[in-house]
């Protein structure tokens, strides 16, 4: 069992956890959201679960400031993400740990990865590498503090949002460098929220020290027809890798 997990705020993470076979016992899968997510968007939910029935156990859990975890949301932004993420490692005692994260969650996990040995391999979903074109492109034309992320009225757009991500841009490409663990890079070619580029960039950075796999039609959160593919590539992935 996992206790209450708070970060360096002390802020309550919330987070559901489902315990996996024994065969898998030294494993564990941590899944963090994008952008105005929470642990109950589809594509966690139900990657989640997918991994559980393949018997490994799995913590999703929210970012401080969404879904059920304390905090403020005008807050939220790439590097009080790491915090979080910390603060979720510093709860799985001795287990290797597999981080998925989807959109920011994926950049999240690059710039923790890169300081932190304890996570051990890595999924990207649609994930995010440019921040800055990714704010500026999505949000560049509305009023920080005053506007809202997609006219949704729970999610204010916040500069200190804004200014995290137009700082953390060449940290984020930079910082793949320092990811030396098997990795594999899920896109969706229709995905027009974080373009595919972004997946490709890493890919050629990298080259052959990360997996990259493109879903044809599928858009950024790999929904309807496209989410079973997304799940058999990364039950698969995993499955192989850790064994």
């Amino acid at each position: 069992m996992i206790g209450e997990i708070k970060n360096h705020l002390g802020e309550k993470i919330d987070f559901q956890f489902f315990e996996g076979d024994e065969t898998l016992s030294s494993w564990i899968v941590a899944l963090g959201h994008g952008v105005t997510g929470n642990r109950n968007r589809p594509v966690i939910a139900e990657t989640a679960n997918a991994l559980n029935e393949a018997g490994f156990s799995t913590i999703a859990f929210s970012f401080s400031g969404n879904g059920d975890s304390e905090g403020d949301f005008r807050d939220s932004c790439t590097s009080k993400g790491v915090e979080d993420l910390t603060a979720v490692l510093n709860s799985l005692g001795e287990r290797k740990v597999a981080y998925i994260g989807h959109s920011m969650g994926a950049a999240i996990g690059v710039l923790t990865a890169a300081k932190d040995p304890r996570i051990k391999r890595m999924v990207s979903l649609a994930g995010m590498v440019d921040t800055k074109k990714f704010a500026l492109t999505e949000f560049g034309e509305e009023t920080p503090d005053e506007s809202c992320m997609w006219e949704e009225e729970s999610c204010p757009l916040s500069q200190a949002f804004m200014d995290d991500l137009c700082q953390t841009v060449k940290t984020v490409i930079e910082q793949t460098d320092s990811v030396n663990v098997p990795w594999l890079l899920l896109h969706g070619s229709a995905d027009d929220v974080v373009l595919p580029q972004d997946s490709i960039a890493i890919k050629e950075r990298l080259g052959d020290r990360v997996d990259h796999h493109i879903i044809e039609g599928a858009d950024h959160s790999f929904n309807d027809a496209h989410r079973q593919e997304q799940l058999d590539v990364v039950v698969d992935w995993l499955s192989k890798e850790c064994t």
